[in-house]
Formats: C-alpha cells, sequence, structure tokens
C-alpha cells in the first residue's frame, strides 16, 4: 500500500568521480605516536568571604533584587494601563456608533 519510490535518473548529470584504487596494508607506514605533554591545572583556592565582603555580595544581591522587581513592576503597570485606556476607547466608541445608528 505505501511504498517508497525513489526516482531513477536515466541520463545522469555532471561529471562521474573515478573510484580510487584501494591501498593495502604494505603501502601504509607506521608513525610514531608523539608525546604530548599534558597541562597540568592549577590547584584552585577557596574563596574566602570576610565579613565585609559577605556584606557587600549581600547588598549587591538586594539592589539586583529590586532593580528587577522595579523593572517587572513597571512592565505591569505599563500592560495595566494600556489594557484600561483601551477599554474606554471601546465604551466610547460603542456610545458613538449607538448614537450614529440612533440618527442623533
Amino acid at each position: 500500500m505505501l511504498r517508497p519510490h525513489v526516482p531513477v535518473n536515466p541520463l545522469p548529470t555532471g561529471t562521474p568521480i573515478p573510484l580510487l584504487k584501494p591501498t593495502t596494508m604494505a603501502d601504509i607506514e607506521p608513525i610514531a605516536p608523539a608525546s604530548i605533554p599534558v597541562p597540568v591545572a592549577p590547584a584552585r583556592t577557596a574563596i574566602q568571604l570576610t565579613p565585609g565582603s559577605a556584606l557587600a555580595l549581600a547588598a549587591g544581591g538586594g539592589a539586583v533584587v529590586l532593580v528587577v522587581g522595579a523593572v517587572l513592576v513597571s512592565m505591569l503597570l505599563a500592560v495595566a494601563i494600556s489594557g484600561v485606556s483601551i477599554a474606554v476607547v471601546a465604551v466610547v466608541l460603542r456610545l458613538l456608533v449607538r448614537d450614529m445608528q440612533k440618527g442623533r
């Protein structure tokens, strides 16, 4: 019922590529692997948090949270204001259309 059909090209296009002659194992010369020095990673030191740096880190994190919160609240407020203004325009247009249909 559902058999794949592979189209056959009766006239090949382009230049045919000649097949390469296979090489024998006698033609291949072994190559000695080069010894590559493995780089040694330097030992990592633990991060030392002093009370001052911990306080600065906490203050920086708090500032980031406040800035991101302010941006998100302002975006939400912009969407809300846009929605209210579109609703007011819709009510005004509805009243204008109703007045036009009554012939006032």
